[in-house]
Parts: structure tokens; C-alpha cells; sequence
């Protein structure tokens, strides 16, 4: 749109007022005469149909039609009647007179009604008639007032008016002031361009000055001020103006050469700024391998160390050492998780699932948790279907029944599932807790956050349960809401999207499937390339009854196939010293071995790079430190498939 120059504006802060206060004293003064006009109207109305009443009443108690048709005849020379029609006490029509409109007509009634037809522009109004009550002298009435009695309707009146008159009548003064509206306008742009004439071009001149201004091109100002004569009103103006512009000009000069340096300075400071990031990225990807690995090492030691036989008092110190352990395992954990979260290094994969597997599951792993502080876990039953990842669901609700449980010291924790109104399943986790305060609400779901805990104790958690939960909401796409009083307890509520039950798919197990549920007597090849890590794995392997073949790199793995070791399964540290990665290698085993073999990784490294790479490959990847019971789990799962695939080659065959 084009902007508009200074003579139109300076008109249309003329005329605008003008407009504005003709526009609204016309509109107020219009309003309230075509409201007296139509007030007229209706009372007009109301007193022929009345009048009308009152005339008919004698005809409709004697029977007379001829009185009441010559009634109905004479009220149509009365203005805007259009048609009248008299009937009795059974809504039977004994006269009218009219052009016969098709208008809905009432009922009998027994008071004053009115319709208006908005397509036809006709008002109707019915009256009923009733006898008039003449009070009679009578020298014998009894002097007690009798039970009031009501009157008997002999019919009803109903006339059809027609609005076009009063409707011309408007349009018609409408006009005329619409007319005198033009006309102040007119006579209002007129005087405005006069009066204008001897200020508009010094306005113009200076607006000229001022673009010039705007665009740096201070040379010619002087040229445009030269051109204004010494009796113009705004002269003085002009003066300042080019006053102003000699100054910016110098100012122009060295504000340009400072931002020149400062430019200079920043590109310095975000140069060092990216390298110090990329060194604190480097050191952090670094640190937290090696400190993986160690750790790594002395859970297996411990978990190992626990399995032989010793007394109570080393029993105790051993658990004590099993809890640090594990404390420093959930840190890392969870530091790995926000890693993986702020990376969208997790796969998504949404689907309809059942909620009362996740429940009955969740209380399988917390009950023992809850039954240890004397806190009650109840899961109420379901039959509800939600459409999202049950794995991230179970992995929030672990973390919110975990973190409600930590915070409660008597009553307990309620898991529930409810079905919304708008298609959608929320879930519920309640506690008895000491709730959190309005001020903390927000800032509990921040990364080593908590309220009341600035000793840091470590059995009241780490801080980053609920941070998970949020980012893992968020990655979900499912509101996360949080309800709380201090004293009371506290609710988390998910939303999820409703989905429909699906019939369960049935398989049939073989008999001996229960088998294949045990590692001992399998053969374990593990490649490490850290001594500490690969002593406690094999020796860990080894008490759960497996044959274990260990290498250090590539080289070894290799060699130890050409010697005739066939293994069962294949543990791999995933960074090797030897050029190849623990994916390559494991891939170039199973090339080689020529028949299905079942293999997982290991790998301080939390690179989002990484973990796609291997689940692209099918592969599963365990983050070091690996505790062993996942560890144990997750060689009968892959043994099992093994056992499965081989079993079903063999039927084919």
C-alpha cells in the first residue's frame, strides 16, 4: 500500500473530525426519531386492535355477522391495516376483511399478543374479547364478597398491519440527512484545502529534508534549505534541521568507525567462544567415558563380590558398597537419558496399547519399594487403551510413582486412568506426600532440582526423575499438568490420546521354551579393550555358569574363531583400538561364523551418532555402567530369539 503524502494526511485531520462527529449526531438524532416513529406506529396499532375489541364485543355476544363484517370492512380505511379478521370462542373466523396474507395465526388466546413476519414486512395483533363488567345496584345482593369469577371469552380480534409506510418514511429521512451529511463534508474539504494551502509546502519541504536525512545524503540539505524563503512560518524549523544534520553527519563518522572495531572485537570473542565450546564438548564426551568405564568395572566387581560367600558384617559393607554403586549408576543414567532427550536420539514408535499391562507391571517392580516404608501402592484396575510409546509411558510413570514414593513418609501412592471427555486417557499418579509449595511447581521439573534437599542426600534421589518425565512428555507430544498442596500431596496427570481395544494375539510356546530361559553352559565371546572392564565381565560371566572367550581388540576375536570357538553370543565394547568399531567387528564375526549369532554392545560413548548407527544395524547398545541383572535379561532375550530362529530355519528345511 502506498503511504500517503502530507497534503492528504493533513485533509484527512480535517475532514476526519468532521466526518466522525456529522456521522454519529446523524446516526444519535436518526436513532431516536425512527424510534418515536416506530413507538407511533406500534401504538396506533395497539388502539385500533383494541378499538376494534371493544366495537366487535356486542356482535360476538349477539350472534350479529353483518355488524361484525361491516366492523371488519370499516377498519380497513384505517392507515397500514391490511386485514382483519373477528372469531368466536372455538377460533372460528364469523368475519374478515383483507387480501387474505398467509400469516401464522395464534390460537385463541386469552391476553394481548403480537407477531411480526420479517419477509412480508406485516405485524399482526390479536386481542380477545370479553364481556364488559357493568357493576348493577342491587338492594338484595348479599353483603359478603363471593369467590372472584372468571369471565367468559366470547372471541378475539386479530388485524394485520403493514409495515412499508413507516419503512418509506424512514428511508425517506434517512436520505435527507445523508444528504446534509454531504454537503458539511463538501463545504468542511473546501475550507480545510484554503486554510492548508500556506502550510502544506513548507510541511513538504521538510519532510524532503528529513528523507534525505534518513537516507545519509546530508550534502544536499543545504541545496533544499536554500529554497525556503525567510517568511515561510516553519523557516526557523528548517534552520534547526539542518543543524541537526551537519552534526549527524560527524557523528555518523565516528559511530561508523567504532562499529567497525567493536564488529572486529565480537568476531574475536565468538571465535575463542566456539573453540571453548567445542574443548568443553571434547572434554565432557571424554570424561564421561572414562568415568563410565571404571564404573562400569566396579559394578561388575560388586555384583560378582556379592555372589560369594562371606559373613554379616562384610555382607552388610558389601551392601553399603552395592548402594553407592548403584547411586552413581542412576546419575549417569539419568545425565544419559537428558542427553538422549535434548539429542531426539529416541526412536518414537507409537501404537495402541493396553494400560493394565503397564500397571500390573509397575506394581510388580515398586510394591517391594513401597512395602519397605510402610507405604500402601494401589493401582486401580483398567480396561482403557492409549495410542502412544508404552515403553516411554512406563518409563514416566516409573519415574513419577518412584519420585512420589521418595517424598512420602505415611498414607501412599494411587495410580488411576481416566477416560476424558474429548477422546483422550489421562493418567493419574496421586500421593499422600508433603506436596510442593506454588513458588517450586515449575522449577521441580529442572535438571538437580529439588525442594528442601540442599545437602544434596543422595536417598532422596538426584533431581532428575521429573526433568526426564518432562522431556519425555514433551518428545510424546502429551500434556503434563501438576496439581499440589503443601501438606497434602501432590498429582501428576499425563494425557494420552484414546485408542480401541485390539483383540490379544495368542502364540503358541513350545514346551521346552523354558529351555532356553538360562545362560549356563553358553559360550560368550567378549571383546574389551579395558583390562578392569573385561576381568569383572568375564568373571561375572563366568558365576552365571557361561564359557566365556575373551579378546582385547580385533586381532584376538579373530584368532580366537580360528582356534574353534563357535560362541553363542557376542558382547563387544563398541570404541576398539584397532580401526574398527565394536559394530563393524561384530558385523564381520557374524559374516564369518556363516550362521545366526547373537550379539549386543557396550559403550561409555552417549554420541546420538552412535546409538542410531547401531539401532539402524538391529543391534542392541547397553550404556555403560550395565548393571548385570539387565545385563542377564538381555542375554536370555537374544538367546532366546537365537534359539527361536534356528528352530524355524530347521522346520523350513
Amino acid at each position: 500500500m502506498k503511504p500517503l503524502n502530507i497534503r492528504t494526511r493533513m485533509l484527512l485531520a480535517a475532514l476526519l473530525p468532521l466526518f466522525l462527529i456529522s456521522t454519529l449526531l446523524a446516526a444519535v438524532f436518526l436513532t431516536a426519531r425512527f424510534d418515536d416513529m416506530q413507538t407511533a406506529y406500534e401504538q396506533r396499532n395497539r388502539s385500533v386492535v383494541r378499538q376494534m375489541a371493544l366495537a366487535s364485543e356486542y356482535g360476538l355476544f349477539s350472534g350479529n355477522l353483518q355488524q361484525l363484517q361491516a366492523l371488519a370492512a370499516g377498519a380497513l380505511h384505517e392507515a397500514d391495516v391490511r386485514q382483519v379478521l373477528v372469531m368466536d370462542s372455538r377460533g372460528q373466523t364469523l368475519a374478515s376483511a383483507g387480501d387474505g396474507a398467509q400469516l401464522p395465526m395464534p390460537p385463541l388466546i386469552t391476553s394481548e399478543q403480537q407477531g411480526f413476519d420479517s419477509q412480508a414486512q406485516l405485524d399482526w395483533l390479536a386481542q380477545p374479547v370479553f364481556p364488559s363488567d357493568v357493576p348493577l345496584d342491587d338492594l338484595f345482593a348479599r353483603n359478603s364478597v363471593g369467590p372472584e369469577q372468571v369471565p367468559i371469552q366470547l372471541g378475539q380480534v386479530v388485524v394485520v398491519f403493514s409495515r412499508h409506510n413507516v419503512d418509506a418514511r424512514k428511508r425517506q429521512m434517512l436520505a435527507t440527512g445523508g444528504g446534509i451529511g454531504i454537503l458539511s463534508l463538501l463545504f468542511g474539504m473546501a475550507l480545510a484545502v484554503f486554510l492548508s494551502r500556506g502550510v502544506i509546502r513548507p510541511i513538504t519541504r521538510i519532510t524532503q529534508l528529513v528523507e534525505r536525512i534518513g537516507r545519509g545524503d546530508f550534502a544536499a540539505v543545504d541545496k533544499l534549505h536554500g529554497q525556503a524563503a525567510k517568511q515561510e512560518p516553519l523557516h526557523e524549523l528548517q534552520s534547526h534541521i539542518r543543524l541537526m544534520a551537519e552534526r549527524l553527519a560527524l557523528a555518523q563518522g565516528a559511530l561508523e568507525q567504532q562499529v567497525t572495531l567493536a564488529t572486529q572485537a565480537l568476531r574475536e570473542k565468538k571465535d575463542e567462544a566456539e573453540q571453548a565450546n567445542q574443548a568443553k564438548s571434547h572434554f565432557l564426551a571424554a570424561a564421561s567415558h572414562d568415568l563410565r568405564q571404571p564404573t562400569h568395572a566396579l559394578g561388575l566387581f560388586v555384583s560378582r563380590l556379592a555372589q560369594l560367600p562371606h559373613d554379616a558384617r562384610t555382607g552388610e559393607l558389601i551392601s553399603h558398597l552395592d548402594a553407592s554403586v548403584r547411586a552413581m549408576q542412576n546419575l549417569l543414567d539419568g545425565m544419559l537419558d537428558i542427553s538422549r532427550l535434548e539429542a531426539r536420539a529416541i526412536q518414537v514408535s507409537k501404537r495402541p496399547f493396553a494400560l493394565a499391562a503397564l500397571f500390573e507391571q509397575l506394581q510388580q517392580d515398586l510394591s517391594a519399594e513401597a512395602l519397605d516404608k510402610g507405604l500402601t501402592l494401589r493401582v486401580r484396575p483398567t480396561d482403557l487403551w492409549a495410542m502412544s510409546d508404552a515403553t516411554l509411558i512406563y518409563r514416566v510413570l516409573l519415574n513419577l510413582v518412584s519420585n512420589a514414593l521418595r517424598y512420602t513418609e505415611r498414607g501412599g501412592v494411587l495410580v488411576a486412568a481416566r477416560r476424558c471427555a474429548n477422546k483422550q486417557v489421562q493418567l493419574q499418579v496421586w500421593d499422600t506426600g508433603i506436596g510442593i509449595a506454588p513458588q517450586h511447581q515449575q522449577a521441580v521439573f529442572a535438571e538437580f532440582y529439588q525442594v528442601g534437599n540442599a545437602a544434596r542426600d543422595r536417598t532422596k534421589g538426584m533431581g532428575l526423575g521429573l526433568n526426564i518425565v518432562q522431556r519425555t512428555a514433551n518428545l510424546l507430544d502429551h500434556p503434563l499438568t501438576l496439581s499440589s498442596r503443601l501438606g497434602r500431596g501432590t498429582c501428576f496427570s499425563l494425557s494420552l490420546p484414546l485408542a480401541t481395544a485390539e483383540l490379544p494375539v495368542m502364540q503358541a510356546l513350545p514346551k521346552d521354551r523354558q529351555l532356553a530361559d538360562d545362560v549356563s553352559g553358553k559360550w560368550a565371546l567378549v571383546i574389551e579393550d579395558d583390562d578392569l572392564a573385561r576381568t569383572a565381565l568375564v568373571g561375572l560371566l563366568e558365576s552365571w555358569g557361561m564359557r566365556v572367550a575373551q579378546a582385547q581388540g580385533p586381532a584376538q576375536a579373530l584368532q580366537c574363531l580360528a582356534e574353534g570357538v563357535l560362541p553363542d553370543v557376542i558382547i563387544s565394547d563398541h570404541r576398539l583400538q584397532e580401526g574398527l568399531s565394536g559394530l563393524q567387528l561384530v558385523q564381520q564375526l557374524q559374516q564369518q561364523l556363516g550362521r545366526p549369532t547373537a550379539a549386543c554392545l557396550m559403550s561409555g560413548d552417549t554420541d546420538p551418532a552412535v546409538i542410531q548407527a547401531v539401532q539402524v544395524a538391529g543391534l542392541t547398545l547397553l550404556h555403560k555402567p550395565v548393571r548385570p541383572a539387565k545385563l542377564r535379561s538381555l542375554l536370555r532375550h537374544l538367546l532366546m530369539a537365537q534359539r527361536d530362529q534356528r528352530l524355524t530355519g530347521e522346520d523350513r528345511s
